[in-house]
């Protein structure tokens, strides 16, 4: 069955018009995504947990990227998607209350994967959780997941920036937004005892 998409204004607002996810990526129609940023304070640092994306995947295979997301379904809300694909992605069952809200991005883009064109045009909606994590406990949705690691803020933010490694395709306006919720929340993120730099 085909995945459907609410097409939506620059503001992630839904038109009233529904595309197909093929057609969306082929014809560069504006669509919404749901980004959730897994976070934790280790040994006096912000670290983020990253997945490496499975090999199969149409974009960016093999790279690291937001703890997980996922494309909005026609009708369904960025909350009730960003909870979803947290559980499909990482098996980690949250609760809405869990979920802290930091702002949306827009991302635009054309490039070649696998000697095949893919056009992104997207408006993503962006959370935090926050709530302790044992990143070797997780159940990973392996078409979608090869592993998961655990990175420092700082180390992030060099790789993302210009030129970029390419090995990271963390979006750098949804990493701004989290690191910026950071600064403002940063007494919320639960210290944990493990984790120096990389794991």
């Amino acid at each position: 069955m085909a995945e459907l998409f609410d097409i939506v204004n620059e503001n992630g607002v839904p038109t009233g018009e529904i595309v197909e996810r093929s057609v969306a990526h082929k014809n560069d129609v504006r669509h919404r995504t749901a980004h959730v940023w897994v976070v934790r304070k280790s040994d006096g640092k912000i670290q983020v947990l990253l997945q490496k994306r499975a090999a199969g995947k149409e974009s960016f295979p093999g790279c690291y990227d937001t703890s997980s997301a996922g494309h909005i379904h026609a009708g369904d809300e960025p909350l009730e998607s960003a909870l979803r694909e947290l559980e499909e992605e990482l098996g980690i069952k949250a609760e809405a209350s869990d979920l802290s809200f930091t702002g949306i991005f827009h991302s635009h883009y054309e490039k070649v994967f696998n000697e095949k064109p893919f056009r992104d045009n997207e408006v993503t909606f962006v959370y935090v959780y926050d709530k302790p994590v044992n990143a070797d406990a997780l159940t990973l949705q392996s078409d979608e997941v090869e592993s998961v690691r655990w990175f420092d803020e700082d180390y992030v933010r060099e790789k993302i920036a210009p030129p970029r490694d390419e090995l990271f395709c963390v979006p750098r306006e949804g990493f701004a937004l989290v690191t910026d919720w950071i600064k403002s929340k940063s007494e919320t993120v639960k210290p944990t005892e493990c984790g120096r730099g990389l794991e």
